[in-house]
């Protein structure tokens, strides 16, 4: 018997995702992107809907969740991030979030522990996931848009600088209070972020983190050959292999 139903449909008609941030990828003096500092607007009706099909969710606890399902175009482009409740999907066995406008997803998605199947093909903003998600341990398949995602192999396109002023703001919007690895509060003003690009799923995804202290930095897996061998803050200092598209 076959779990999940055929590949989705086409979003509804609306703005589609697009940025800037991968311009030049590729070729010599490319411009170091920021990161998306999208503030969601939680007043809206778009908004209200979705954390109402979460809510439902939660109680039903289907196998296979689509949370934009319903919403128009319009209302899509709309939803930048999901609510942090979807930690309490537990059974959901896979995510769809086909086409959407996500730049970012909540650190709480590391909790869908039933998480087999994470679907974001297409989600042009969305450059990067949550270290969180590797908690996922039975997450086997996944499918996203490569040439979409910081450091992938065909554009090689540029990690934001997370030391940079600019991206505070951003990086304050995509954290949640406790550290990616050993889970300790954090409560003070100091935060250790850094980039690991890893094999999740089906893909090579670049993943943000959030560490209390160098030791947690220390205990991050070694990502693979064929992207930055370390651990690391972004910024035009990083050299990263050649693009093989």
């Amino acid at each position: 018997m076959k779990l999940f139903s055929p590949d989705p449909p086409q979003p509804p008609p609306g703005p589609r995702p697009s940025c800037q941030c991968f311009n030049g990828a590729g070729q010599r003096g490319q411009p170091v992107p920021r990161l998306h500092h999208d503030v969601q607007d939680t007043e809206c009706s778009a908004w209200r809907n979705l954390v109402g099909a979460v809510e439902r969710a939660i109680r039903d606890q289907p196998a296979e969740f689509s949370p934009l399902d319903g919403l128009s175009g319009p209302e899509r482009a709309l939803i930048v991030t999901l609510p942090s409740t979807i930690g309490q999907l537990t059974a959901v066995r896979k995510l769809r979030l086909y086409g959407s406008h996500l730049s970012r997803v909540p650190p709480e998605i590391g909790d869908m522990s039933a998480l087999e199947d994470l679907d974001v093909y297409t989600s042009y903003r969305l450059h990067y996931l949550p270290f969180e998600l590797t908690r996922c341990h039975r997450l086997k398949d996944s499918r996203m848009s490569t040439r979409a995602l910081f450091g992938n192999f065909k554009n090689r396109g540029k990690f934001p600088n997370l030391l940079h002023e600019d991206n505070r703001a951003a990086l304050d919007a995509a954290r949640t209070s406790a550290c990616s690895v050993c889970g300790v509060a954090l409560n003070g003003p100091i935060f250790m972020d850094r980039w690991l690009t890893l094999f999740v799923g089906t893909d090579w995804v670049p993943l943000l983190a959030t560490l209390c202290s160098h030791a947690c930095i220390g205990r991050l897996p070694k990502p693979p050959d064929g992207y930055v061998p370390r651990p690391h803050t972004g910024g035009s200092s990083i050299n990263q292999p050649a693009p093989t598209r």
